[in-house]
């Protein structure tokens, strides 16, 4: 019996945990595939040098290749399941953890990743990406070269700045696959390093070096010692005089590559809209030293001006920039602090100067960092949060526009070039009180002795402080703001706090802090406290005396209770208490944040939620508001009630049954107004969808009602004419997307007028994209729609029947994937076979994948 209930266990046991399963194993091949790509880039800058990749290491990239290949087929898998073959999938997901974990631990390589390529090869010199002369190449090539020593390691760290010596020791370590001590001072860990070091002859490459620096501080052997080479990549003619380096330098474009980069950043077209610019903008060429950052900056900065003086002008303030340097080596800095002057409006120079608080190479969510510019109060002035994010996505765009700002691969991501990074934190004089030591590692605050009486803003984020000493109080009373987030802080003393009366952004997002200490409570200015997925936050003080609070952010913390005192926040305008482990909202709070525009909320816990809905349609200024329910009625009532919102301009109402699922699941990030509804079974009481609607997110519903089911008989489409992005995933006996009849064509197909993206996936009862009863094909319906992704939908035919060819004179994409029934893609008849005109006029994508019965794709000429 006891084996029989063991064996019961398991069984429930792994139909309950499929998704959770399924997310560990994107979590741990993540970590995996970080790892790999760290070995790529190690392989890559060795391999260039003439070593030769082992084959044990060879073995292991392939290992992780297919384990992505079988990953990707087992998500594919999970998002179509049954619930009869959950409990067989999720054991295939165990397995498949198990042998992440296992790659892993093959994956360590202590005793290197490559060897010694037979002398008669020579080395490849990593320098085809240089700029300039081929002569460089072939001079540094000769300098590496000259004492014929074959180098037994490779090395190739970033230096950056400032010069961070703890850093640089640990990423010169971490290449010899040796380990220091973290807690030695730096001069013990350079004899260490020496001894390391010492027993190899290597090439050290130590890339983007702007400060002098002695070799024996940070443990690096002279390189005559072991017949070794140091290489230093540097714009500072100084640092290499300071190490008594052989300099070669980079040759900078020529004046036509400089000319021909300048007009591709700038438009090529402006020689011809404004009159008499050729000999000008030569001369502000001339003015970028050819140096290919400087032109991409100042060009970006003066797109879009057609007015002569304007150039003219620029040209005059360009060469008084570039006067003003100190020295020969900052020429670079001259042109892109051009380019920051040009942003004219001191607003705008702040926001960009903030970016730099950030550590190097980070990427930012444009959302989030325009939420901290409004935090500090630099876009404060407009009356409301909805108004100031308007404007910092202008300020945004701007930085891009001026090239001071990269755009990210992914939605919505920008980042700042090191060297713009660089000369924003040199533009941060003493006059401003300012400390940014972001991404630094380190593992300690830094001395008080830093932290002067006049400091006013101190980033520390993304290092390894774990631990605020007992007792450390600073004397700061000008300090404005603090910024600790991602670092493994677990605890601060409330004497930290003590002195830091004027602080209004407190910051400790993504640490490990269980408890705020009653200090927190005194910070009477504090206008934004941030604590995002503080996972292990469980006990915040009393917030009853912070009045001048405006934001109080705890997505994702661990508290189970709302903080004491909330109900006192009358200046609050942003709360963010989407937390899971939430118990309860009591009533009566929300209705005396009089104030408060941004609400986000996770109504699915058990907690009292129609009281706390009617709580919420009473917010008047509410601008933005995200929800998460459980019972459709329940939402029901949010959407009927969403009407009387009138300055509610964004929303994400989110309808889920199963916690597995986020918070922002699947939806672009770019709709301000959307709904998800997740595992839902829809009977008698259809979905109301609000107004206005941009994006629709379904999944894993059911029809409850009958067999025959259409997605507008499933859900009122009639208030969504907004619509532009449709998803619907696994939605049980869904036969069409739209069925237009006498009586509902009026109503839907203006719906599907604006529509842009479209994805139907693992629909297999989906016969058609609309059945039409009685009446006449809507002669807009799908008019705007660019994308179509279509994916194992087993009931479709005909993709496009005759009747809705007409419709499509906008759709760019089409994708279709395990339609395994599906016939034709473009229905043909005899009247039309011999049409030469292609109904699809701007299709530029055509994928298809797994298409069994294919027959034609589209059968005019």
């Amino acid at each position: 019996m006891e084996k029989i209930l063991e064996k019961a266990e398991n069984f429930v046991d792994h139909y309950r945990k499929l998704e959770k399963d399924t997310n560990e194993l994107k979590s741990e091949f993540q970590f995996l595939k970080r790892r790999k790509i760290d070995i790529d880039s190690r392989i890559e800058t060795e391999v260039r040098l003439g070593q030769v990749v082992k084959e044990e290491v060879k073995g292991w990239l392939e290992d992780v290749k297919k384990m992505e290949e079988d990953i990707q087929d087992v998500e594919e898998r999970v998002h179509s399941v049954s619930r009869y073959n959950r409990i067989s999938l999720d054991i295939l997901v165990r397995e498949k953890i198990e042998e992440v974990k296992r790659i892993q631990e093959r994956g360590n390589f202590n005793e290197g990743l490559v060897i010694e390529r037979a002398p008669a090869r020579g080395i490849i010199i990593p320098t085809e990406n240089i700029e300039g002369e081929i002569s460089t190449k072939d001079e540094i090539q000769k300098h590496l070269m000259d004492d014929k020593v074959r180098f037994q390691k490779v090395i190739w760290v970033t230096v950056s700045y400032p010069l961070n010596v703890f850093a640089l020791q640990k990423k010169i370590a971490d290449a010899m696959h040796k380990t220091l001590q973290e807690d030695e001072e730096e001069m013990m860990r350079a004899a260490a390093l020496m001894d390391i070091m010492g027993s190899k002859s290597f090439v050290l490459i130590l890339d983007d070096v702007w400060e002098k620096f002695s070799l024996k501080d940070v443990g690096i052997p002279e390189p005559v010692q072991n017949k070794s080479k140091v290489v230093i990549t540097t714009r500072s003619i100084e640092v290499c005089k300071y190490l008594g380096c052989k300099i070669v330098k980079v040759q900078p474009l020529s004046q036509e590559e400089s000319l021909n980069l300048f007009l591709e950043k700038v438009g090529r077209d402006v020689l011809q809209k404004v009159s008499g610019l050729e000999e000008t903008l030569k001369l502000i060429v001339e003015e970028c030293k050819r140096l290919p950052l400087a032109i991409v900056v100042i060009a970006g900065s003066l797109k879009g001006e057609y007015d002569i003086a304007e150039w003219r002008n620029a040209l005059n303030e360009l060469r008084q920039c570039v006067k003003s340097v100190k020295c020969v080596e900052d020429e670079i800095f001259g042109g892109l602090r051009f380019s920051y002057d040009r942003l004219k409006s001191l607003q705008i120079q702040e926001c960009f100067l903030y970016c730099s608080f950030f550590q190097e190479d980070y990427e930012f969510s444009g959302k989030e960092l325009i939420e901290d510019w409004i935090d500090e109060g630099l876009i404060d002035e407009w009356g409301s949060r909805r108004a100031a994010y308007d404007r910092g996505r202008a300020i945004l765009n701007r930085l891009q526009q001026n090239c001071l700002l990269e755009k990210c691969f992914g939605m919505d991501r920008v980042k700042m070039h090191d060297v713009v990074r660089d000369m924003a934190i040199k533009s941060i004089g003493p006059g401003f009180g300012y400390m940014v030591k972001a991404g630094m590692k380190l593992k300690k605050v830094p001395n008080e002795s830093e932290w002067e009486r006049d400091l006013k803003k101190v980033s520390l984020m993304a290092n390894g402080i774990s631990k605020i000493p007992i007792g450390l109080s600073l004397k700061c009373p000008l300090l404005s703001t603090l910024i600790l987030s991602h670092n493994p802080l677990s605890e601060i003393p409330s004497s930290f706090f003590e002195d830091m009366v004027g602080l209004k952004v407190l910051d400790l997002s993504w640490t490990d802090i269980e408890a705020l200490p009653d200090a927190i409570s005194n910070l009477l200015n504090l206008s934004a406290l941030r604590l995002r997925y503080c996972r292990r936050l469980m006990y915040l003080p009393s917030l009853a005396e912070l009045r001048a609070l405006k934001k109080l952010d705890l997505h994702r913390a661990g508290i189970k209770e709302v903080p004491q005192g909330s109900e006192m926040l009358v200046s609050l305008e942003y709360l963010d208490i989407f937390c899971r482990c939430l118990k309860e909202i009591p009533t009566g709070i929300l209705p005396k944040l009089s104030s408060l525009q941004n609400l986000v909320v996770d109504l699915s816990n058990g907690i009292t939620t129609r009281i706390n809905l009617k709580e919420i349609v009473r917010l008047g200024k509410l601008e933005s508001l995200k929800c998460e329910m459980e019972g459709i009625l329940d939402f029901n009532y949010l959407v009927n009630k969403s009407k009387d919102f009138e300055s509610l301009t964004a929303y994400n109402l989110q309808l889920i049954i199963e916690k597995e699922y986020g918070f922002e699941y699947g939806v672009n990030a770019k709709y301000q107004r959307k709904v998800v509804i997740v595992k839902c079974e829809i009977g008698e009481e259809c979905i109301v969808l609000p107004d206005k609607l941009e994006a629709l997110w379904m999944e894993h519903c059911k029809n409850m009602k009958n067999m025959r089911c259409s997605l507008n008989k499933a859900v009122l489409l009639e208030n969504a004419t907004e619509l532009r992005s449709c998803f619907i995933e696994g939605f049980e006996g869904i036969e069409c997307l739209v069925e237009l009849d006498s009586s509902s064509s009026s109503l839907c197909y203006p719906v599907l007028n604006k529509l842009e993206e479209l994805d139907l996936w693992h629909l297999p009862s989906l016969c058609v994209l609309v059945r039409v009863e009685g009446v006449a094909t809507p002669p807009h319906i799908f008019s705007n729609l660019k994308r179509l992704r279509i994916s194992e939908c087993f009931g479709i035919r005909k993709l496009f029947p005759l009747e809705l060819l007409h419709a499509f004179q906008n759709l760019e994409q089409i994708h279709v994937r395990e339609c395994k029934q599906m016939e034709e893609i473009i229905a043909s008849s005899d009247s039309d076979a011999s049409s030469d005109k292609f109904p699809f006029p701007k299709l530029r994508i055509l994928r298809l994948w797994y298409m069994d019965q294919l027959k034609s794709i589209c059968s005019g000429k």
